[in-house]
């Protein structure tokens, strides 16, 4: 470089360093006291007051696991909120807590609502079924249809599922559409336009609004959701598109699980809506049903448990230890994601200390490879106590399932991984009942059926840069 050129450029070159030192500090010193753990805090701190240059872009994108706003927005509903749950009260179930060792307290205290009492759950396993049920509930809607997906895929059910929303519109039922930014970033705006301009009122929760959140691409509203009148309701893993449905070329038969509510609980699967659109529309929802109905012969006992990172607790990981430790005889996990936290890990460990028939079934076929290779590094301390892994062979497995003992069943969105016990707004629906876990039980028998068996030999027979790649998959498991 020329020596005139270096002079005049010096002073520059100084000005730009010195301002990305002090960026660097700046942000150590966010993470310092925002951080939620230790671990997290010194990584960041380190590597941004040293190398700031690229610490610190990444920190803004990737390190904050606090979302901020969103509370906020939601206080605009406060007392409606607040009324709404005072009046499911009258529906508490009884007993919740003593079934499950005193794990019920814990469980609705997490969720800041009680297990309700009158509710009807149905299985819906796989896409086939899931999306004739809600398309035929949309057809039967009389005021209102909420929808709130993570993926809409334009594609041959993605336009069905458009084509539905239009036709629901047009027959003067208001509809209302939820859908997340980063889920939906190939989501065209001819796809959308198509829906607004029949009626449907469709909005991105966008995750990165606000100026705290706008380079935050690491959370996602990762719930999905259907209401109609305000008295059924869906919720579980599928997503809209062609893979869900097992039409995909890449990972053939898709297996996943859904759920049909009605009672109750429909009530908190729609407050969830409302608390969500509070943040993307900053407005409230009008003219929606209220009034709590216990189901037609139903006997079902469910706790809503919603989660995400504008919670005070980490509320889905403190949940998910307690489904650990409150397993006497039987916990079988299913998630297509096995990236579990230390403290998750030791749970898991000490439910097999106890005897605990603890199985985990995940996909043989990966779709997300880091994630993938993350799961192998459980396999060695786990295996070793008794815990089962399981690989489930024909497609690809999606389903969220957590089966406890005999009387307990969780399906909903949330995986078993960091990303959804800290990053990701989900939903999940906690059934207490012989009858739900007995068909959930049959469900999965059938499952580990068409799976095979996972042994810590899968990771050690590997070459080294398996390993190596494992290892490192682990370290990243933070934001992955």
């Amino acid at each position: 470089m020329d020596h005139e050129l270096w002079v005049a450029l010096e002073p520059v070159l100084l000005t730009v360093l010195g301002l990305c030192h002090l960026a660097g500090i700046a942000s150590a010193l966010n993470a310092l006291f925002t951080a939620r753990s230790s671990q997290g805090a010194i990584a960041w701190v380190m590597s941004m007051i040293t190398f700031p240059y690229v610490a610190v872009p990444l920190y803004w994108v990737f390190g904050r696991d606090r979302f901020m706003g969103y509370v906020a927005a939601r206080r605009q509903g406060g007392a409606e909120i607040d009324s709404l749950r005072e009046a499911m009260e009258a529906y508490r179930a009884e007993r919740f807590p003593s079934e499950f060792g005193g794990g019920g307290d814990v469980l609705e205290a997490l969720a800041g609502t009680p297990c309700t009492a009158g509710n009807h759950i149905e299985l819906l396993i796989n896409g086939q079924a899931t999306f004739d049920a809600i398309f035929q509930a949309m057809d039967q809607a009389q005021h209102y249809v909420l929808v709130q997906f993570f993926i809409i895929h334009d594609d041959d059910l993605g336009r069905e599922f458009q084509a539905k929303l239009i036709a629901t519109a047009e027959r003067g039922i208001r509809v209302l559409l939820l859908f997340d930014e980063v889920g939906c970033h190939k989501l065209t705006p001819i796809y959308l336009d198509a829906l607004r301009k029949s009626g449907v009122d469709a909005r991105p929760f966008n995750t990165t609004k606000g100026w705290r959140n706008r380079f935050q691409l690491n959370f996602r509203n990762h719930r999905k959701i259907v209401v109609v009148d305000g008295h059924e309701a869906f919720v579980g893993g599928l997503n809209v598109g062609d893979d869900y449905m097992g039409r995909g070329k890449r990972f053939g038969p898709w297996r996943d699980t859904h759920l049909r509510c009605l009672g109750p609980s429909v009530t908190m699967v729609q407050l969830s809506f409302l608390e969500d659109w509070y943040w993307a529309a900053q407005k409230r929802l009008p003219d929606l049903d209220w009034n709590i109905q216990a189901a037609p012969k139903g006997n079902m006992k469910v706790l809503v448990l919603t989660s995400g990172p504008a919670d005070i607790l980490e509320t889905f990981n403190l949940a998910f230890i307690q489904l650990v430790q409150s397993a006497r005889k039987r916990l079988w996990i299913v998630s297509p994601y096995f990236v579990p936290g230390k403290e998750v890990t030791c749970a898991l460990q000490l439910a097999a200390l106890r005897g605990v028939d603890v199985r985990v079934m995940l996909p043989q076929k990966p779709d997300h490879l880091l994630v993938y290779l993350a799961s192998f590094s459980y396999f060695a301390e786990l295996t070793s106590l008794g815990v089962k892994f399981f690989r489930y062979t024909p497609g690809f497995l999606h389903q969220k399932v957590v089966l406890v003992d005999d009387d307990l069943a969780c399906v909903g969105t949330a995986n078993c991984d960091n990303r959804s016990f800290k990053l990701n707004f989900e939903i999940t629906l906690a059934v207490a009942g012989r009858e739900f876990a007995r068909a959930v039980e049959d469900m999965l028998i059938q499952d580990f059926a068409r799976c095979v068996p996972a042994t810590s030999q899968d990771y050690d027979r590997r070459w080294l840069g398996f390993k190596a790649a494992v290892q490192l998959s682990r370290l990243l498991s933070p934001i992955l």
